[in-house]
């Protein structure tokens, strides 16, 4: 699992003009929770310089290591370079890549690529970036989503979830609006194909971004997709059907958000009041209640790597140790050593020459036990792939290692006709 530093290391973000060195800003988080605390000017000016004397060696320096530090360095459009430096346990050098491509995403969702990519004043760029602040934020906190790392959309599943996608539909027809979406605390209950079609990372940073900003009845809010339209702004209009429940619509010049009126919503949505709890209450725990899990399941990550989206939860047994933090930190984790050393590329990621060569000899399933190995200690982790759909499962110390590809298989036997 790597090193574990515990909790209370530090993650520091640094974005620069490429050209210039010119730092933009820093954004810091200490055990998830952002800080204020800066990186002396010092420190940033040899994290820039070494990586910009190794371009003009044409060597391209993208991570380094010290005893209890990670850096990875990542330019964009040869115009903004961003930094990180982790010293938090865990943090591969996957989850610091996946992470500064998000970062990058996000900084491009809310000003546009012209902007980024064509800086004509560093004052009134940095001025315009401050929107970006909350959403970059919340991928350094400790995030109950996992979007972040997996690029896939994180799901929830609706107890009802054919009168939901029917009527969603339906509104979709009505409105003339192609990409529609239901969204729950960041997660995507139900939406139109249109949606689904999104590329990524848009289809991971729009209901990411939802889940990010304080809860508003209605927003009108201009957004640039980043794969798909980033340099024309699109609205991306939501109405909160119920606390932490809001519909959301990404659209052009119509329809007005005022065109939306009470009428219209109720019309739709208030035959499914019922439906729509039922689906605020499921939350975190991503799963319609009552779905049949093994007792020993303390969390799990299903992942449908065509379709690109992904259930996370750590709301099985959650009276039981470890913390629901501890559990996503170990998630996380083992999701980040099964795709980076033994699982192959995912579909859209470059292949490296050593993984073509070794297609021959691809695991479909492999088991770790964090802690110790002393019988009936140490938390068990197990990863089963099989076609497009990866699930990887934490289970309690008294799981038996020479059950946990039986207890995986049926587990995700159970999972597959969710998507």
């Amino acid at each position: 699992m790597g090193e574990e530093r515990g909790p209370g290391g530090a993650v520091h973000l640094l974005c620069l003009a490429a050209s210039s060195g010119v730092p933009l800003f820093c954004r810091s988080s200490r055990g998830g929770v952002p800080t204020r605390q800066q990186l002396p000017f010092s420190v940033i000016g040899s994290l820039n310089g070494v990586h910009m004397f190794g371009q003009n060696l044409d060597v391209q320096l993208s991570s380094a290591r010290t005893e209890d530090t990670t850096v990875v360095w990542k330019s964009f459009h040869d115009s903004i370079t961003l930094i990180v430096l982790s010293s938090e346990g865990g943090h591969s050098e996957l989850k610091l890549e996946r992470l500064l491509q998000m970062v990058f995403g996000a900084m491009v969702l809310l000003v546009g690529l012209e902007e980024l990519t064509n800086i004509r004043n560093i004052e009134r760029l940095k001025k315009e970036l401050r929107a970006s602040y909350h959403l970059i934020d919340s991928f350094l906190g400790n995030s109950e989503l996992i979007g972040d790392l997996t690029q896939c959309v994180d799901c929830v599943i609706p107890p009802e979830g054919s009168p939901l996608q029917e009527a969603l539909s339906n509104f979709a027809k009505a409105t003339r609006t192609a990409f529609v979406s239901l969204v729950v605390s960041g997660r995507v209950l139900a939406a139109t194909e249109g949606w689904w079609r999104l590329g990524t990372p848009e289809a991971v940073l729009l209901p990411w971004l939802l889940g990010s900003l304080p809860p508003q009845t209605a927003r009108d809010y201009p957004v640039y997709l980043p794969h798909g339209s980033p340099t024309v702004p699109h609205r991306l209009l939501t109405l909160m059907l119920l606390p932490g429940l809001e519909l959301c619509l990404l659209c052009g010049p119509q329809p007005l958000l005022s065109q939306l009126d009470p009428q219209l919503l109720e019309s739709w949505w208030q035959p499914l009041l019922e439906p729509l709890r039922a689906s605020v209450l499921l939350g975190p725990g991503a799963l319609p209640a009552g779905f049949p899990l093994h007792e020993d399941i303390l969390g799990l990550l299903l992942l449908h790597l065509e379709l690109r989206r992904c259930l996370f939860t750590v709301e099985p047994s959650g009276d039981k140790e470890p913390s629901l933090v501890q559990r996503r930190r170990l998630l996380r984790s083992f999701y980040s050593l099964v795709t980076s050393t033994h699982f192959p590329p995912e579909p859209g990621l470059p292949e490296k020459v050593e993984d073509t060569a070794q297609k021959a000899q691809v695991p479909r399933a492999c088991y770790l036990v964090s802690g110790p190995e002393e019988p009936g200690t140490g938390w068990r982790l197990v990863a089963l792939q099989v076609g497009p759909r990866r699930l990887l499962l934490l289970l309690s110390p008294q799981s038996p290692t020479h059950g946990l590809r039986s207890l995986a298989t049926h587990t995700l036997q159970a999972l597959t006709p969710l998507f």
